[in-house]
């Protein structure tokens, strides 16, 4: 005999979280399924553990760059069991002790969808008004010849070892990689990070690779770009990957960033009428509804993978069940890669306005050589800030930072996107002194828009 329920939520990383907290303070009757741990990868194998362990490289930095400081050192050790807090030990006990409290019903176990309202999870038969997939996504490992051979590690491994190896290959330079690259060497590990495109983060700006490549650099990553791994292979205790230009590299362990597919071979949810894209994503409606009572949100969907994009979805797909539809929007979401210094991101690049056939204005702003912040913050100052304009409509329609903090104050930029705030109220902001966010002050005088 089937148990019913008023929602049910396959998986129960960040948004299926949101979407399950937001439905249970409604009132509904809740069953949120978990095959792994709650909180998902981003809580235990991505995200937080990832910051935890990139923050204690960018004190170090800030230290060392401060004047009038000295004696930053790093303690992996103390580090590495900080980290082990953050991720909760892998033990998830405590949010599934929640969930039930809140009056949730938590089943373990991979769930498959059979058909519309109907979900078979281990042994049990569950039947509900409505479904949230939120199953995530996970790692891609190329098909390398003789992978199988070498040590490789994905961000899973990676975040969750005792011990740092010596030397590092990563292979990747996208998000993943450049973070990862980015934490072994600053405790140390010799790295050389390998990327196939042209530049690093090439679906950004070209400047901001330009300048990630440089600060990599500075912090002892030997980066090859335009450069593959043909094949993997095993050399006594080396791993070792022959490249296509014909050179080889050789280190104790390979760590894959090379993107991520989501999470739906086998989830049935064909079934209840969902239909994939090209990458085996669930594709959905401005409301995130996929079919008829089911709904995505997250990774699965393929529409932007972020951790904060998917808790935005698990709103719209909570509310729009409990009879608060409203359409999802993505223009101005901030995009932040935490290497150091960090990378920050918003709505459009060059090349994606020119597709749209937009006219733009654009600036570029050396941070040390307008402000007074980068001074007082630190000794030979970092930071760069890039401006897109609409020159017909006179709005904020991309930006970019590359400095200390950009993911904290690239928020204003994302906030000007996304409600096309007029560049006369930008020009009219004031802004705090000494603050990072006078750069847009600056900024923008130099925008001819």
């Amino acid at each position: 005999m089937s148990e019913h329920f008023d929602v049910a939520v396959l998986g129960m990383g960040p948004g299926g979280e949101v979407a399950a907290g937001r439905l249970l303070a409604a009132g509904k009757r809740v069953a949120v399924l978990e095959q792994e741990l709650i909180g998902g990868e981003c809580a235990y194998w991505a995200c937080v553990p990832s910051k935890t362990v990139l923050r204690p490289v960018e004190a170090r930095t800030g230290v060392r760059r401060a004047a009038g400081t000295s004696g930053a050192e790093l303690d992996w050790a103390d580090a590495r069991e900080h980290r082990d807090v953050m991720a909760r030990g892998l033990d998830d006990s405590a949010q599934a002790e929640s969930y039930t409290d809140q009056g949730a019903t938590v089943i373990r176990g991979a769930a498959r969808v059979t058909g519309p309202g109907r979900i078979r999870a281990g042994g049990r038969e569950i039947t509900a008004e409505h479904i949230v997939l939120a199953t995530g996504s996970e790692a891609v490992v190329p098909p390398i010849e003789g992978i199988e051979t070498v040590t490789a590690w994905t961000n899973r491994e990676t975040y969750t070892t005792r011990d740092l190896p010596g030397r590092a290959v990563v292979v990747g330079g996208g998000a993943v990689g450049v973070e990862t690259a980015t934490f072994l060497a600053g405790y140390g590990v010799r790295v050389t990070l390998v990327h196939r495109g042209r530049r690093l983060l090439d679906r950004e700006d070209p400047r901001v690779g330009e300048l990630l490549q440089g600060h990599l650099a500075e912090a002892g990553v030997d980066v090859r770009l335009e450069s593959s791994a043909t094949g993997a292979r095993r050399a006594g205790e080396d791993s070792v990957l022959d490249l296509d230009d014909g050179t080889e590299v050789a280190a104790d362990v390979v760590v894959f960033g090379t993107g991520r597919r989501p999470r739906t071979q086998g989830l049935g949810c064909e079934e209840a009428g969902a239909r994939l894209g090209e990458h085996g994503e669930v594709l959905v409606d401005e409301h995130c509804r996929a079919a008829q009572n089911l709904w995505a949100i997250g990774d699965v969907t393929g529409v932007m993978p972020y951790t904060h994009v998917a808790k935005y979805q698990g709103r719209i797909a909570a509310d729009a069940i409990l009879g608060r539809p409203r359409p999802a929007g993505y223009e101005g979401i901030p995009r932040v890669v935490f290497a150091d210094p960090e990378i920050a991101a918003a709505g459009l690049t060059g090349e994606q306005a020119d597709q749209r056939g937009i006219r733009t204005a654009a600036v570029e702003l050396d941070l040390a050589q307008s402000l007074a912040r980068p001074w007082t913050y630190e000794r030979e100052p970092r930071g760069h800030l890039g401006l897109l304009a609409d020159a017909d409509r006179k709005v904020l329609v991309g930006a970019w930072a590359v400095g200390p903090m950009a993911g904290e104050w690239i928020h204003q930029a994302s906030l000007a996107i996304r409600t096309q705030l007029p560049l006369d109220v930008l020009r009219d902001q004031v802004a705090q002194f000494p603050t990072y966010h006078e750069a847009y002050l600056a900024a923008l005088d130099e925008l001819d828009a």
